[in-house]
């Protein structure tokens, strides 16, 4: 399951047991965790943080869950927050009207933790559809790498390179500036240490700086070490 380490969760609940356990919960994963018991306080917690995802009880005192969710989705700065509606009713037909405010999700209460985190994780993946795309870009100005696809190019210039020069390319640019040793290469890039000799290294990596043509610079050899990636200014 993905980390939950940049994500910013509001729970509005007027059970204190809930709010506790939800926190704990969604903190454990790496969260932050926002609470509110009202709807006045959930509103001036909304004035001031932007969650990434925010859980609505059903049944709260002074508004319901789902009404809540039909008000926040009709306001142009708040309908595109994730909305996860929580209950202790868990019918079909409790599920279908919390959907039809147009709430993003359902879950019954008491929390199954396993449930709750899969439910998250999946909301947070249909409100950000690009995200897992734009962590499998590296893209450094000189250098555009996807790593789902494996196409590369050299300002502008597609490279063809080897399943090996490609993730040895992407290692240095993610270190770009740091020396890496011929241990550390053999790690990370064959998951061995200590590599029989490191002539396979300093031959994989003349084979990258010969297709990187008149940029072979950009691989610098730094003594007997190793090699680093210096971009020119």
């Amino acid at each position: 399951m993905p980390a939950l380490s940049d994500v910013t969760v509001l729970i509005l609940d007027d059970n204190p047991l809930v709010l506790k356990l939800g926190r704990a919960l969604l903190e454990r994963e790496g969260c932050t965790v926002l609470t509110a018991s009202s709807w006045i306080e959930f509103n001036h917690v909304l004035a001031s943080n932007t969650p990434d995802i925010i859980f609505l009880d059903v049944n709260l005192p002074s508004i319901k869950g789902n009404r809540l969710s039909e008000v926040l989705k009709s306001q142009s700065n708040k309908k595109d927050i994730p909305i996860i509606l929580v209950s202790v009713q868990s019918s079909d037909i409790h599920r279908i009207i919390g959907l039809e405010s147009g709430a993003d999700d359902f879950v019954s209460k008491p929390f199954n933790p396993a449930e709750l985190l899969a439910r998250v994780n999946a909301v947070l993946r249909r409100a950000r559809p690009n995200a897992k795309k734009s962590d499998n870009i590296i893209d450094d100005g000189i250098f555009f790498m996807d790593t789902d696809t494996r196409k590369v190019t050299l300002r502008r210039t597609p490279l063809k390179l080897t399943p090996k020069e490609f993730t040895l390319l992407a290692l240095f640019i993610k270190e770009k500036g740091n020396v890496l040793s011929r241990d550390v290469i053999s790690t990370q890039i064959w998951e061995r240490e200590n590599l029989e000799t490191s002539r396979t290294i300093d031959v994989h990596v003349g084979r990258l700086r010969k297709k990187l043509g008149k940029n072979a610079s950009l691989i610098e050899t730094v003594g007997k070490v190793g090699y680093r990636y210096i971009p020119s200014e």
